[in-house]
């Protein structure tokens, strides 16, 4: 599973799984806490912040009120896709000779981001079923192809139409700026 320091956008939900140990005010301490943070935009992507007791400052201590460190993970989930795979063998046939508009996710098996995205690239998929074309291209397995087309990083997500890019997407961007970059074309 792929690791990556997360510093973008907002908590939006956030629990605990497991519990604080109370003991007296003047003691009160916490023995260990893991919280899950849920980004909305991303459902394949999970936080982890774990806080160990010397990271932790009593709250009965007024002059010391915030976290001194905190370890925060990102955990991309596995996920499986039913979005056809492009190959360099493929991809004239497939993406610059078919009939209207065409996304292709640039991606690899290593990479965090890329797994991060993969539900929404899926349910774009789903959304746009007869509107727009999808297509993976494992770069590890395909590397030709991104390099044509100067990917660079990836995740990258590219619309063709009529065989010519028309635009790019480069990182694990929201749903919402992947659907009007998509809405563009139709």
């Amino acid at each position: 599973m792929a690791a990556f320091t997360c510093t973008s956008r907002p908590l939006i939900s956030l629990r605990s799984d497991s519990k604080i140990v109370s003991s007296p005010p003047q003691s009160a301490s916490l023995s260990f806490r893991r919280m899950f943070a849920v980004l909305p935009e991303s459902s394949g992507l999970r936080i982890r912040i774990s806080l160990s007791p010397s990271s932790l400052t009593s709250i009965h201590h007024p002059r010391v009120s915030r976290l001194r460190r905190a370890a925060v993970v990102c955990e991309a989930q596995e996920t499986t896709t039913d979005i056809p795979v492009v190959t360099d063998s493929t991809w004239d046939s497939l993406v610059l000779k078919a009939d209207g508009p065409v996304l292709v996710d640039f991606w690899a098996p290593w990479c965090g981001p890329c797994k991060m995205i993969d539900p929404l690239v899926n349910d774009l998929a789903q959304q746009y079923t007869g509107k727009i074309k999808f297509y993976k291209l494992n770069t590890d397995e395909s590397p030709t192809t991104p390099g044509q087309y100067g990917v660079r990083s990836i995740p990258t997500i590219m619309i063709f139409v009529n065989g010519e890019k028309k635009d790019t997407i480069i990182g694990a961007v929201p749903k919402t700026t992947l659907t009007s970059s998509i809405d563009k074309f139709l």
